[in-house]
């Protein structure tokens, strides 16, 4: 795989194979996204869950959440892939997660990127401790927080307050991933997936581990990609058996978009490629991981705060009662800037994306 990397480099390739992604991805009906109540839960009016793979909440007037359940039935893998919750749906989120039994949320953007509010604060800062949702009945207490140069690793008790009955979350947060981009290197990047996956909140023992960004299928898509992947190749034993291309196009089949940019791809291949020589046995990799991503660092000053106070998730008075009918800053995904029309499964151009970066919900 070495070799084909520098191949695709060398002529420029990556943005072919994206496009030939995009071009083979499934679409499929997502109707339920649309509907007029529904509106006001979407933070990006074309990123929408397919009606097959949503996620449906149970104890609540309306089901919906813009959240897809992706399936890797060969990994023996699920996510919930979601969007970052808006103020107005943290209640459901965290419904969702005790409903679900989810055992971690991985988080991969920061509150506030590039001056925009890309997700609600929803979980409680050192300073408050907890947060009390009264729509939904939870109450969220941080029970610590691990701050490293570029992640975040927080336990939260998630307290259903109907039944008192309480369950630890972990919260993974990598807070240095660039909004449109990839991270600093797939080293930085192995050595936060291995940190979650040591926590074994992604195994079958549990529910589907909730990855969410801003709109939940650039970097969550990278995210899940790479984690399968190197699931495959680790029950396999051979690297060359694992179709990354293919894999993805499964995932497209869950949830529209997943990987935005033909960065986004190309990382996803390097960070296999870094991956698999810690599944074919070379032991020493993660601590030169470890190393390399220098994690033990100060956090970098220019990242803003994960706590914003205009980006509060208002838990008392607004919380699953705010009807504005207001959408997060635009943000079509698709090149033409056009929703496809309403089709069942079929295959169509679907998620074009603008390569300047404009695109505000990776």
């Amino acid at each position: 795989m070495d070799q084909e990397i520098e191949d695709m480099d060398s002529d420029g390739r990556w943005q072919k194979l994206y496009l030939e992604i995009r071009n083979q991805s499934h679409e499929c009906s997502y109707k339920v996204a649309k509907y007029p109540e529904n509106r006001n839960r979407n933070r990006y009016r074309d990123v929408s869950p397919f009606d097959h793979s949503r996620v449906k909440l149970e104890n609540t007037e309306n089901d919906y959440i813009n959240a897809s359940l992706v399936v890797m039935e060969d990994a023996q893998r699920s996510y919930i892939l979601t969007q970052g919750p808006l103020r107005n749906t943290c209640g459901h989120f965290w419904l969702m997660i005790w409903e679900q039994k989810t055992k971690a949320v991985i988080m991969l953007n920061r509150v506030i990127e590039k001056g925009s509010e890309k997700c609600a604060q929803y979980w409680p800062s050192a300073e408050e401790r907890e947060m009390a949702f009264k729509d939904t009945r939870f109450l969220v207490t941080l029970l610590s927080e691990d701050t490293k140069s570029y992640y975040t690793t927080r336990v939260l008790e998630l307290q259903n307050i109907n039944t008192g009955e309480k369950r630890e979350i972990y919260h993974f947060h990598y807070t240095t991933w660039p909004d449109f981009g990839v991270p600093d290197s797939p080293a930085s990047f192995l050595n936060f997936l291995f940190k979650v996956r040591e926590s074994g909140a992604l195994g079958v023992d549990h529910g589907p581990a909730v990855v969410h960004c801003s709109a939940g299928i650039g970097r969550s898509g990278t995210f899940s990609l790479v984690d399968i992947c190197l699931v495959l190749m680790d029950k396999r034993k051979d690297p060359s058996s694992v179709d990354i291309k293919s894999i993805l196009l499964d995932m497209r089949k869950y949830r529209m978009g997943l990987i935005q940019t033909p960065d986004q791809l190309r990382f996803s291949y390097m960070s296999v490629l870094e991956g698999a020589k810690y599944i074919l046995g070379d032991s020493s990799v993660p601590i030169r991981w470890r190393e390399q991503s220098r994690e033990d660092q100060e956090p970098k000053t220019d990242s803003p705060p994960s706590t914003q106070p205009q980006a509060r998730c208002p838990a008392e008075r607004y919380n699953g009662t705010q009807r504005t009918g207001q959408l997060e800053e635009g943000g079509d995904y698709r090149q033409d800037g056009k929703v496809p029309t309403q089709l069942p499964c079929k295959e169509q151009e679907q998620d074009g994306i603008n390569y300047l970066g404009e695109y505000p919900g990776t």
